[in-house]
């Protein structure tokens, strides 16, 4: 798309943000015009913390989780319990679940969820290492922490198929997540509702 009147630089800034989530062509351009508006200062920080990106953050080689270092805060807390793992599609996931206070266990972040139109197939998915760490921790409880919508139920669905021979008990989240609703903008008191409801599936 092209933005008359408006400088290359600009043009080219707007298309970089049109490719961010959620933004389209008018709110890719209020945002560069607000950066525009700040200090060079602002900007070469921002800009830092953008490049530096890459190599502040890692994933993690356990669980899969994006984190400072690997193994991630959570695999290296010894007060955490391995035996209780909650199952979760992304990082902001486990944010908000923490911010929960419920949960005293560990993290294994999928990476997704199955979505067969868009090309993600359960081997696009962080699945076979969750049932190798599931057998080499001698996990007791898996709860799967999906987004309550059609994605995030058949995932949970196929996790259940899979981890239904192990010798684990499979829980899902319970109430407080109405059906159609997205983990990460759930608030604390919400999570912590559906964790402690949580249900055999």
């Amino acid at each position: 798309m092209t933005h008359a009147g408006l400088p290359k630089p600009l043009q080219a800034l707007v298309e970089e943000l049109r490719r961010l989530p959620g933004v389209g062509d008018k709110s890719a351009q209020r945002y560069a015009f607000f950066l525009l508006r700040q200090s060079p200062e602002q900007l070469t920080r921002l800009a830092g913390m953008i490049s530096a990106l890459p190599t502040a953050v890692v994933k993690c080689e356990v669980c899969g989780m994006i984190d400072e270092t690997t193994p991630c805060r959570f695999d290296r807390d010894p007060a955490r319990d391995p035996a209780f793992l909650c199952v979760v599609a992304e990082t902001p996931d486990v944010a908000v679940i923490e911010q929960s206070g419920e949960f005293r266990g560990r993290y294994h972040v999928l990476g997704g969820v199955l979505n067969p139109l868009e090309g993600v197939t359960p081997d696009k998915l962080n699945i076979q290492s969750l049932i190798a760490r599931i057998k080499s921790d001698h996990v007791k409880e898996v709860v799967i922490a999906t987004n309550p919508d059609m994605e995030g139920e058949t995932t949970a669905l196929h996790l259940k198929k899979l981890l239904a021979p192990l010798d684990v008990s499979i829980t899902r989240l319970g109430k407080g997540l109405p059906m159609g609703a997205t983990l990460e903008y759930a608030d604390e008191v919400t999570v912590a509702n559906a964790l402690r409801s949580r249900q055999k599936v």
